[in-house]
């Protein structure tokens, strides 16, 4: 292990130990570690604090500007009392019901869609807590439910993935595209089984002591004029739309929710105060910092030490659920620390491919398996969808490792089991 790996695992650890014990403020963090990368040679400026050049990270902070302005709307304060109603009628019911909700929306959007967890944990941030239901119960689970297609039929992008590595591993063959959405399918339920285990778990915090019909009251006294609801409406179906278009134009389409946010400064329904303190929030300088933290780990070769040392520890005689579980463990551990999902399923996957192959084995359940792993980490607020997890619900580290952790190994031994019984060695 070279100078510079150790380096960048001291500073992450230092970086992880700083959110742990909330020395620091939520978000300066992962700042004070880019400038430590920095710092001690690691890697240059430039590279330490992209994510604040990163189209995602753009995209990001320009929409949370727009979720701000959609909270002044009629139809957010009807949903709101739409969950309150929901709540008072048994807290637990409401929480499985949008766990589920989101759920059946990841089936349509896919699997590690930005603009689906920015839009789903955007809208959630927005329902009042309550005795019967606080949000923050519901906040963190419903955000990883993005992750989590309850009907899996958009799993192209995987699949590709899937052959990809089988190629790469040097065993091209075909893969049942409905036997792969099932391994997705087991992933997801073994989400969904811990979810309703774990709402006991989930921590009662920021409770308002106000009354809902006061909360209410205050919701009808804000209304905006209607063509100012009906801009800020057009705005934030048109970020969705640019979002979703990102994937085939390019960044031009997280321009269009920048220039949204524009018509709202244009058409006063924001001013620019306003605007910038929710393109400043802690939320976007957490975002951004994690991921110049991410490409610093990156750029030490890190991931392939790893790899081979891995591969050689494991040998020849090992059981196969063990194999396909240990890739799974090492892809999606290394996939969060360097923040290059699809470079790390890459390097790790054709890895296992090989030596199933040697081994004698089909290596189908293997490259399914370690391929959707590469989206399940999330242990560690350093990338977009738990950093908002943890950023918007105001949880301490503790509780979102509490959530988090059972989480993490109760969907890689879900997703291996699945993988091994869809697709025998």
């Amino acid at each position: 292990m070279t100078v510079p790996m150790i380096i960048a695992l001291l500073v992450t650890a230092f970086m992880v130990w700083l959110i742990m014990t909330d020395k620091v403020p939520f978000g300066a963090a992962p700042l004070i570690a880019c400038a430590l990368m920095v710092l001690f040679g690691v890697t240059d400026i430039a590279t330490a604090f992209r994510g604040f050049s990163n189209s995602s990270i753009v995209m990001l902070a320009s929409f949370m500007v727009i979720i701000a302005a959609l909270q002044k709307t009629r139809f957010i304060a009807a949903f709101k009392r739409a969950i309150l109603r929901m709540a008072s009628k048994g807290g637990y019911k409401a929480y499985v019901l949008i766990i589920l909700v989101v759920m059946l929306g990841t089936s349509l959007f896919g699997t590690g869609s930005t603009a689906y967890y920015v839009m789903v944990l955007g809208l959630l941030s927005t329902i009042p807590s309550t005795q019967a239901l606080p949000r923050s119960k519901f906040l963190m689970p419903a955000g990883f439910a993005c992750n989590h297609p309850l009907i899996p039929v958009n799993t192209a992008l995987q699949y590709g993935y899937v052959i990809a590595v089988l190629e790469a591993g040097g065993a091209a063959m075909s893969v049942s595209l409905p036997k792969f959405a099932i391994v997705n399918l087991c992933l997801s339920l073994g989400f969904l089984i811990w979810c309703l285990v774990a709402y006991k778990f989930m921590p009662v915090k920021d409770v308002p002591a106000t009354t809902e019909a006061a909360a209410e009251a205050a919701e009808e006294a804000e209304a905006l004029p209607a063509w100012q609801e009906y801009v800020i409406y057009g705005c934030f179906i048109a970020a969705i739309i640019g979002m979703v278009a990102q994937s085939y134009i390019g960044d031009q389409g997280y321009a269009v929710v920048a220039t949204a946010v524009c018509v709202l400064l244009l058409t006063k329904i924001m001013n620019f105060k306003e605007i910038c303190s929710n393109l400043g929030a802690p939320i976007i300088l957490m975002s951004a910092g994690v991921i110049g933290v991410a490409e610093a780990l990156g750029v030490t070769g890190l991931t392939n030490l790893v790899g081979e040392t891995v591969a050689g520890m494991l040998g020849s005689n090992i059981n196969p659920f063990v194999l396909v579980f240990v890739f799974c463990v090492l892809t999606s551990v290394l996939a969060t620390l360097t923040g290059s999902t699809i470079g790390t399923v890459l390097v790790f996957a054709p890895m296992a491919v090989a030596t199933c192959v040697s081994l004698g084995w089909d290596p189908t359940a293997a490259a399914s398996a370690i391929v959707v792993s590469g989206w399940c980490g999330h242990f560690l607020p350093i990338d977009g969808l738990p950093a908002m997890c943890m950023g918007l619900g105001n949880y301490t580290m503790k509780e979102f490792w509490k959530f988090t952790i059972p989480q993490y190994f109760i969907r890689l031994l879900a997703l291996t089991a699945g993988a091994l019984l869809l697709f025998p060695v």
